[in-house]
């Protein structure tokens, strides 16, 4: 009998239960396996696969975070954790799954993805622009070790609270431009620390998490008016552990990645933040800082 050729191979939807494999097939490819991310990326989105003919777990996978208040039809959906197992590495399993979830699943739906230059070519023959970058920092933070520039004042932040909740929301959808409850209403059990910022009149204008991937604590998101700001979220956090930082900055924020420098964090890597069907991300790009995560947007 005929083996089915990869590319034939059905796509299917993942549950709960493909956890473990999905950061199997991260730890195959070289990354961390981050099953914390993965449990919240199952949890609030769709993950798409493709089973390994060997048996072996998954030979390819996805996930998929919409965006919007309507779930049938949403405003933005970001594509994350594009993976395919080594063993079936540059035989099409990544275009096919792609293809799939871009042009059946997603069809005329605005998309997003943070792209490495190895996936970028593969993305931009699918329809995806570049229209923005993201720097990863990581590192141990020293408030002021070897800074130059001043640590700021005293954090005008404090811990979330249920009744912020609302104002989180308001917030958030303002910022980033679509509505997104379905993933900050699990921030609170997802981080191990949720601070807001608030204004001399107590107005709610910014908030952070930090969580755990595996030696790290990553911050995102991140939302604030101003540097200040910023610089005020990260430093309340990063007094919260002992473990190496990383997030990921837009790298239009020039003054904030050079002020994390100073400060312990050293740059990893570049990605490019790539659309479809869309001109660049909807939001307001100054007070969006970092991501909870470049898997989901």
């Amino acid at each position: 009998m005929t083996r089915p050729q990869l590319t034939d191979l059905p796509i299917r939807t993942l549950t709960a239960e493909d956890l473990r494999h999905c950061a199997d097939l991260s730890q195959d490819r070289g990354w961390p396996r981050e099953d914390h991310k993965w449990g919240l990326l199952l949890a609030a989105g769709d993950g798409y696969g493709i089973d390994a003919p060997d048996g072996q777990g998954l030979a390819a996978a996805c996930v998929v975070t919409r965006y919007g208040h309507h779930e049938g039809t949403p405003d933005l959906a970001a594509i994350g954790m594009v993976l395919v197992a080594d063993r079936y590495a540059r035989q099409g399993l990544g275009r096919r799954l792609m293809t799939h979830v871009c042009d059946d699943v997603l069809k005329g739906i605005p998309l997003t993805l943070h792209a490495t230059p190895y996936g970028r070519p593969l993305y931009e023959e699918l329809g995806f622009d570049t229209t923005g970058r993201a720097e990863m920092l990581r590192g141990v933070f020293r408030p002021d070790h070897g800074a130059t520039t001043p640590a700021p004042g005293p954090a005008p932040v404090r811990p979330a609270t249920a009744d912020d909740l609302p104002g989180i929301l308001r917030l958030d959808a303002e910022v980033f431009g679509a509505d997104r409850t379905h993933m900050i209403t699990r921030l609170p059990a997802f981080s191990d620390r949720f601070l807001v910022a608030e204004d001399a009149t107590g107005e709610l204008i910014g908030y952070a998490a930090i969580w755990p991937n595996m030696e790290t604590h990553v911050i995102g998101p991140l939302i604030a008016t101003d540097t200040a700001g910023a610089q005020a979220l990260v430093t309340a956090l990063a007094a919260l552990t002992e473990r190496p930082l990383r997030t990921d900055v837009d790298v239009r924020h020039e003054e904030l990645l050079a002020w994390l420098k100073e400060r312990g964090l050293e740059s990893v890597a570049f990605n490019a933040v790539m659309t479809r069907d869309i001109p660049g991300l909807p939001g307001d790009w100054t007070r969006r800082w970092a991501p909870l995560t470049v898997a989901a947007g």
